[in-house]
């Protein structure tokens, strides 16, 4: 058995496969928004009587599709190579991974649930199905960030404090970005785009908030992953917010809101706290990542 060129590495292409289910998930709510995830007359998987689209909205969900098929077979293949592979890998990212892989299938079927509408499905399209459907993708891009982070353990180029607080900081700027992009904004309307947008900033977000109470607590702190881990489970709830899922009434906008005021002093807090910290020496691990 050969090995593949040098610079494909394990932890790069779990790092490539998360970073595409990032852009899987902003792509899904552009084509959801836009309503082009019904535009392939409730078909699934075959889109216009066919195997290609024949319009522009037809296109866009077809695209998703192969996107979303693409990315599954890397998530398979992360998983594989977790298990299978030479390097020697931690069992918590093989686990991580093996349970990503095992959520995608079930991704997939609550996509085809929501586009067959009152097709093949009848009563397919609805606030439920689209709930379990962003709380499955969103799951495997969590299962995925956390393997990633895993995977990268004592590959890092920076110590454990200067990455805490530039995971911090892109954290902490990313909540005011995805708040500015949320519905909650007064100067952008919540387009299709911004939709995705908003999306793409707040996984990305979400994955800062994961790696900064991660790599805090590897430092034996306290309350600082706790804040952190505690605005990042408000940014989920900011982005099931965003969705169609619940009635956006002023009550539940008042909600919202108060989710990322509070998120984002959370976050605020900890970086403060990290003012005046001192670096600890650092373990590298060679040769492996494993546990």
């Amino acid at each position: 058995m050969t090995r593949g060129p040098e610079w494909l590495t394990f932890r790069r292409y779990v790092a490539v496969t998360t970073g595409m289910a990032l852009t899987l998930i902003s792509l899904g709510i552009y084509t959801a928004a836009t309503g082009a995830g019904l535009a392939c007359a409730q078909q699934w998987p075959l889109c216009d009587g066919g195997v290609l689209p024949q319009s522009i909205p037809s296109f866009i969900e077809w695209f998703h599709r192969l996107w979303a098929m693409i990315t599954g077979f890397m998530i398979l293949g992360a998983a594989a190579w977790s298990w299978f592979g030479r390097d020697r890998i931690a069992s918590r990212t093989r686990y991580a991974l093996t349970l990503a892989t095992v959520l995608t299938p079930l991704q997939a079927a609550f996509g085809a649930i929501t586009v067959t509408l009152n097709g093949a499905l009848p009563g397919g399209y609805s606030a439920p199905v689209h709930a379990a459907h962003f709380l499955t993708g969103f799951s495997i891009f969590a299962l995925l960030t956390y393997g990633t982070l895993l995977a990268y353990r004592g590959r890092f180029s920076r110590g454990t404090l200067s990455r805490i607080r530039v995971a911090v900081g892109v954290g902490l700027a990313g909540l005011v970005v995805a708040w500015a992009l949320s519905r909650l904004s007064p100067v952008i309307a919540y387009s299709p785009a911004v939709q995705a947008l908003f999306y793409a900033a707040s996984l990305a977000t979400f994955g800062a908030l994961l790696a900064s109470a991660m790599w805090l607590n590897e430092r034996g702190e306290i309350a600082a992953p706790a804040a952190v881990a505690a605005a990042a489970t408000l940014l989920f709830v900011g982005m099931v917010f965003g969705r169609d899922i619940v009635l956006y009434t002023a009550a539940v906008r008042f909600v919202n809101w108060l989710v990322f005021a509070l998120a984002t002093a959370l976050t605020a807090g900890a970086a403060w706290s990290l003012r005046g910290a001192e670096p600890e020496v650092e373990r590298p691990v060679y040769g492996s990542t494993d546990d």
